[in-house]
């Protein structure tokens, strides 16, 4: 992946560096702009929980942190059996921006990266480590002291999604934070257009 820059970890050396890949020679063809690095959880499961938790079966509605990590707790005893499913919930990195250019990375071979912000604990790791290896460039991630975005993504026996993101509390890269040399070389630039926050 190139060369890399260490990190000091929050953890008093206990695990050692981490490592964030530096500017590569040839900059990706295509950017994505996310601003807050989002981690999703995601478990297949019975109705009875989504009839437990706020707002409406499917589509998304923001939730606190507190919410959010009461809803993780409930998951396992609501778990929908599934012969495909090895693990019971799978969290990966996640976001709309995030997901378009994992894809045209790994299948399409497209040179990607990211513009964004993650935490410097456990989720933003998740996210980082995620993105890495499908290929995504992430010289221009920036990692921030906080938490990362998180969301809950709840799949019924039809297939349907109901989602509780949590980004109120999470790092993000702000438009002071972006220079020139964030997007010098590439050719696209994606991101998501959204009226609120």
């Amino acid at each position: 992946m190139g060369a890399e820059e260490p990190l000091p970890s929050k953890n008093n050396g206990d695990e050692g560096l981490k490592v964030r890949p530096k500017l590569e020679a040839e900059p990706p063809l295509v950017l994505g702009l996310q601003p807050a690095a989002l981690v999703d959880h995601v478990a297949r499961v019975d109705g009875s929980l989504l009839d437990q938790i706020p707002g409406d079966r499917g589509g998304s509605s923001p939730v606190a942190i507190e919410e959010l990590e009461h809803i993780l707790s409930e998951v396992r005893a609501h778990i929908l059996a599934s012969p495909d499913d090895q693990l019971p919930m799978k969290s990966m990195a996640g976001g709309s921006v995030a997901n378009t250019i994992r894809g045209l990375s790994a299948g399409f071979g497209v040179s990607c990266g990211i513009i964004g912000a993650c935490g410097d604990a456990e989720q933003g790791q998740s996210f980082v480590s995620n993105m890495s290896s499908y290929g995504v460039n992430l010289s221009r991630l920036r990692m921030k002291k906080g938490p990362t975005g998180q969301c809950v993504c709840l799949v019924d026996a039809l297939g349907n999604r109901t989602m509780r993101p949590c980004l109120s509390n999470a790092v993000k890269v702000q438009a002071d934070d972006l220079t020139r040399e964030d997007f010098k070389g590439s050719k696209w630039l994606l991101l998501r257009y959204s009226n609120s926050i």
